[in-house]
C-alpha cells in the first residue's frame, strides 16, 4: 500500500493525486512553541519531515517519538562557517547570534532568559549542502536570528519551495539581529510573497509588570507565512501548485488560496476541469 494510502485518503490529495508527499524542512524542530503547522499533514500520512535540532536532548525527544516519516538531524544549518552556539537561561533564546543586554532590559523577562549559560563551538552547514534533503516544498524555520543567512545560502534548496513559515523580528533582540524588513526583501527576491500571520509576539516594554506576563501594544516578533508568489502562476510547475494548494488548505485553511491554485491546475488540465467546483462543494472545510 502507499504511503497515501496508508492516511485512509484525503478528499484534496485524492483530486490533486501529487507525484509524491509533500516535503517539509523544519530548522529548530524542538516544539516548544507548541505543534508544527504542519502538523495536520503528518497526522494524515500526507508529508515527509526533515528537522534539524542541535540540542542533544531536544534531538533525542524529537527522535523518541517519531514516525517513520520523519528525520531528526543534529545539524546547526547557518552559512557553512564554524560558529559558536549560545546556549541560554531559556532554550527558546539560543541562537548562534548573542543575546543583545541593552536591548533585552527592556522587556520583562528576557535579560534572565537571555543569559548564557554555555557556549559551543559548531560547524555550521548550508541549507544547500545538506545532502539528506531533496527538493523542499514546505520550509518551517525559527533559528533565532539566523533565518536572513539560512535564506541567503540555502536559495538553490528554496528555489522550489511553494512556502515558508519563519520567524521575524520587529525589535531585536540578538546583537546584529536581521528584521522583519531585511527577511522581507530577501524573500521577495527569491520569489515569496507574504501571505498571513501565524503568530504575532508583542511584550511588556520595561519596568511594568503583570501576572503571566500579559502583553500589551509593543510587537516583539512574529511568525510570517510566505508563499510562491501566486500572481504568477505560470512561473510554477503543476506539481508545485498541487503542493502549495495542499499547504495551504491543511495547515493554514487559507482555502481561497488553495481554490485559486486549483483554478490554474484546471486550466492546464493538470487536474479534471471541475476539480474547483468539486473541492468548493465538499472540500474546502476541514
Amino acid at each position: 500500500m502507499s504511503e497515501r494510502g496508508k492516511s485512509g485518503g484525503d478528499f484534496l490529495v485524492e483530486l490533486l493525486k501529487p507525484a509524491r508527499l509533500t516535503t517539509v524542512a523544519d530548522i529548530g524542530a524542538n516544539p516548544i512553541d507548541g505543534e508544527p503547522p504542519y502538523k495536520p499533514l503528518l497526522a494524515a500520512r500526507l508529508c515527509r519531515v526533515v528537522g534539524f535540532e542541535p540540542l542533544p536532548h531536544a534531538l533525542a525527544a524529537l527522535n523518541s517519538r517519531k514516525s517513520d516519516l520523519e528525520t531528526y538531524l543534529p545539524y546547526v544549518i547557518g552559512d557553512g562557517n564554524p560558529a559558536t552556539l549560545r546556549v541560554c537561561e531559556s532554550e527558546g533564546m539560543t541562537s548562534l547570534l548573542r543575546p543583545d543586554p541593552q536591548k533585552l532590559r527592556y522587556f520583562t523577562g528576557f535579560e534572565s532568559w537571555g543569559r548564557i549559560v554555555k557556549e559551543l563551538p559548531v560547524e555550521t552547514r548550508r541549507l544547500n549542502d545538506v545532502d539528506e534533503l531533496g527538493d523542499i516544498d514546505f520550509l518551517k524555520i525559527d533559528a533565532q536570528g539566523s533565518e536572513l543567512s539560512i535564506f541567503r545560502h540555502g536559495s538553490r534548496r528554496l528555489a522550489n519551495a511553494v512556502a515558508i513559515q519563519t520567524e521575524a523580528a520587529f525589535m531585536p533582540l540578538y546583537e546584529q539581529q536581521p528584521t522583519l524588513g531585511e527577511i522581507d526583501s530577501e524573500l521577495r527576491q527569491q520569489g515569496f510573497v507574504p501571505h498571513c500571520f501565524a503568530n504575532i509576539k508583542n511584550w511588556m516594554i520595561a519596568p511594568m509588570f503583570m501576572p503571566n506576563y500579559a502583553a500589551l501594544n509593543q510587537l516583539l516578533e512574529s511568525d510570517i507565512v510566505y508563499v510562491r508568489d501566486f500572481t504568477r502562476p505560470d512561473t510554477m510547475t503543476p506539481e508545485q501548485l498541487k503542493h502549495l494548494t495542499i499547504i495551504a488548505h491543511h495547515c493554514y485553511q487559507s482555502f481561497d488560496l488553495a481554490a485559486h491554485c486549483l483554478q490554474q491546475l484546471a486550466k492546464s488540465g493538470a487536474v479534471p476541469s471541475d476539480a474547483l467546483g468539486r473541492y468548493l462543494g465538499q472540500g474546502a472545510k476541514r
